[in-house]
């Protein structure tokens, strides 16, 4: 038993919400991944990653077996293109209908709306994009972070998301919609980045491994490296090599 035992997960966002459907499931919610064919999704990868069964929308019945798995879910997780649900009739303002209770998540790369909306975006261009790649990485050679990490903080935030929309639902009895931009998850985790710029007009740049205050480093040492924190560590620092006769 968990905190979400009972609560009943529809996932439509494949790879995108790897992250999210994992930590909802160790909370003991049902999840049911779920692929639809045929039909466009917003990111230029794969959106499959483990899926219970598929469903065409197109053929006979198709439309309303979903409206039938909806009906009887608490949350729907999708990464459709945005505008396609509802010009099939499936968006969140027809799917409240069937189901006021519903909290329905929409993962894509730039959100349901602004001049961004209907491009396509994958991982690498998502860091990118959202400015993990300008401070990542050596001065002279941006690095990709490893694996998904624009998706996983997106999953984040919507695991934050529908918590809090499932509180909000204990109260009101009403279900919403989450619109979650990814690149705007990548954005919100700049760290210093912003405020920098913001307060102090700095834009801050590639600095290896060095952090922006130079209170830490990697430093190559003789077997191999060590991560030096002199803003916090300095006098066990110079305690260390004092003692070893340095």
């Amino acid at each position: 038993m968990g905190a979400l035992s009972g609560c009943r997960i529809l996932d439509l966002a494949g790879r995108v919400s790897r992250l999210a459907v994992n930590m909802l499931t160790e909370m003991g919610a049902e999840v049911t991944s779920l692929e639809l064919r045929g039909v466009p999704y917003s990111t230029a990868e794969p959106v499959c990653s483990r899926t219970d069964f598929s469903l065409d929308l197109g053929e006979g019945g198709g439309e309303g077996r979903f409206r039938g798995l909806v009906r009887e879910a608490d949350v729907l997780i999708e990464a459709t293109a945005p505008g396609y649900l509802a010009r099939k009739g499936l968006d969140y303002a027809c799917l409240k209908e069937t189901n006021p209770r519903l909290i329905m998540v929409s993962l894509t790369p730039f959100g349901q709306d602004g001049v961004y909306r209907d491009y396509l975006a994958a991982e690498l261009t998502l860091e990118a994009i959202g400015g993990w790649m300008s401070v990542t990485g050596l001065p002279d050679a941006p690095l990709k972070l490893y694996g998904e990490q624009a998706y996983h903080t997106a999953s984040l935030f919507a695991v934050n998301g529908i918590l809090l929309a499932l509180m909000d639902r204990e109260v009101t009895g009403c279900g919403q919609h989450l619109d979650i931009s990814i690149m705007e998850c990548v954005a919100a985790t700049l760290d210093h980045v912003l405020v920098r710029y913001f307060y102090d007009g700095v834009v801050s740049s590639r600095r290896g491994s060095r952090h922006w205050n130079n209170a830490s480093a990697v430093l190559p040492a003789a077997d191999g490296f060590i991560l030096v924190s002199i803003h916090q560590n300095w006098e066990t620092l110079v305690e260390w090599l004092a003692s070893e006769g340095m």
